[in-house]
């Protein structure tokens, strides 16, 4: 019955052994092999190395191609590729194949190796001896006498192309490779396979024709994110300034100037792949769009302030002359130096222009003429000079600035007593010599004085304004005068 099942096995791993011969398209292999993507062909799975406790019973697991067996510890394998001489048998369980047949005294399972000879997978031996033909192989287990296995020796075994006997009397593989048997060229790489060995282009190479030229990575696959540059059999990944490579080699990420080297002299603003400057209120960016340079905003415009702009760092300050004060930031208000501080004495009275101030006497009246109230002054009817005198002097202070446009009307004068059946007449007495003003009579009690010529300052002109009054029958005539000191400022504000 065992030796049925052994039939049966070793018939089942020749078939396999066959079916490997048949040529396997695309990537699909059959049982026992997987797809070899270097050698683009099926190889053999080593289920030994792989399969936890393929053998029970401390038995050994030996791969063969589409599968694997299982042989007692103290079985030896024997692989013959040519006709051995004859040797004289021993009694013993005997396990022979030849050219794929089988004869069998015991139980065993085979497959075929490459070189065309055989793998067993278990035999029960009784003797040392064995018969050997072309192709054929023999498994013996030593008997457990000590003695008895070591006065056999060791047989020496032939193994196929590209296979060795190892220390264990079992053909193993010649690594081509590392012994430094094959022929690949210098720009090729040996790869070692079962019983051979093949010759690739190294990795980034692929062949064509009997060289191996270099693979442009970066016309096949977009691996960078941005710039891909090839070289010989690889490629690397560049970004654009102002990004970097990330971690991964192939990605590039934005590069924060303005944290890792802010080169602005002022203000730094990152954006994708790049950053700006800019600059502080009252500074702007110079040529090398980094720096700031400061705007002189007094030669932008001549508006900026009243009097006078005065340029500073980011800034500017405009200034007023001696007598004003600045409001606004900007403008000029004059200074009342009468309210503030003023060097008149006790006996004078302060008059504030555009500018400045002035002092003038609390009693401006001269003889004939005594003071009555302020600032008016009568010459007294007893007196004889009197009578060729005007009656009234009334003294008035005003401030203009300078360069007023003209035709201004400046300054109005009203009769303050007024008489029945009379008639009054207004002209300039004194003070117009160069036609400044102009004297018009606005209704019978009062005149208006007009500015006809702009006047620059600092400069003061007294203009006597007189008014006649006559009754209508010719018997009473009289005048009062006004005396009007005008302050022209210096400035136009």
């Amino acid at each position: 019955m065992l030796r049925t099942l052994f039939l049966t096995m070793l018939t089942l791993a020749l078939a396999k052994s066959q079916e490997t011969e048949e040529t396997i398209t695309y990537t699909q292999c059959t049982d026992g092999y997987e797809w070899d993507p270097v050698r683009q062909q099926c190889k053999d799975i080593d289920e030994c190395d792989i399969v936890p406790d393929a053998c029970k019973g401390g038995m050994k697991c030996v791969n063969h191609y589409g599968g694997y067996l299982c042989l007692p510890k103290t079985a030896q394998i024997i692989v013959n590729n040519e006709q051995p001489q004859q040797e004289t048998p021993a009694p013993s369980e005997t396990v022979a194949a030849s050219g794929g047949g089988l004869s069998a005294a015991g139980m065993a399972a085979s497959g075929v190796v490459p070189g065309g000879g055989f793998i067993a997978s278990a035999a029960a031996v009784a003797g040392p001896e064995m018969q050997t033909g072309r192709n054929n192989f023999v498994i013996r287990r030593n008997p457990a006498d000590p003695q008895r296995i070591s006065s056999s020796p060791p047989h020496r075994i032939q193994c196929a192309a590209g296979y060795e006997q190892s220390e264990h009397n079992v053909c193993q593989d010649i690594d081509e490779c590392t012994a430094g048997t094959h022929n690949c060229r210098a720009d090729q790489l040996c790869v070692n396979l079962r019983g051979s060995f093949t010759c690739q282009c190294h990795p980034g190479y692929q062949s064509r024709g009997e060289q191996c030229v270099d693979i442009d990575e970066c016309t096949i696959t977009p691996y960078c994110h941005q710039r891909c540059v090839n070289t010989p059999g690889s490629f690397y990944c560049q970004c654009s300034p102002g990004f970097q490579l990330a971690a991964n080699n192939y990605t590039c990420v934005d590069i924060n100037e303005c944290d890792a080297s802010n080169q602005c002299a002022q203000q730094c603003y990152n954006i994708l792949g790049s950053f700006i400057c800019q600059c502080n209120q009252g500074y702007e960016l110079s040529s090398d769009r980094l720096n700031c340079e400061d705007i002189d905003e007094c030669r932008t415009s001549s508006y900026l302030c009243q009097y006078q702009c005065v340029n500073e760092p980011g800034k500017f300050s405009c200034m007023c002359p001696q007598g004003y004060q600045v409001m606004r930031s900007r403008t000029c208000q004059d200074i009342n130096e009468c309210e503030t501080t003023n060097e008149c004495r006790e006996d004078e009275m302060c008059w504030n222009y555009h500018g400045g101030f002035r002092c003038y006497p609390r009693n401006p009246c001269q003889d004939p003429y005594v003071l009555t109230s302020e600032n008016r002054c009568v010459c007294p009817v007893s007196s004889a000079v009197c009578r060729e005198l005007p009656q009234s002097i009334v003294y008035k202070y005003m401030s203009i600035r300078s360069d007023r446009s003209v035709p201004s009307d400046i300054f109005q004068i009203q009769a303050t007593t007024i008489y029945a059946n009379t008639i009054n007449t207004f002209r300039i007495k004194s003070g117009n010599e160069n036609g400044e003003f102009y004297l018009r009579q606005t209704s019978p009690v009062s005149a208006m004085l007009v500015l006809v010529k702009p006047l620059s300052g600092p400069r003061e002109y007294i203009v006597d304004l007189e008014m006649l009054t006559v009754n209508s029958i010719g018997t009473f005539r009289t005048s009062s005068v006004l005396r009007l000191t005008i302050i022209v400022g210096p400035f136009a504000f």
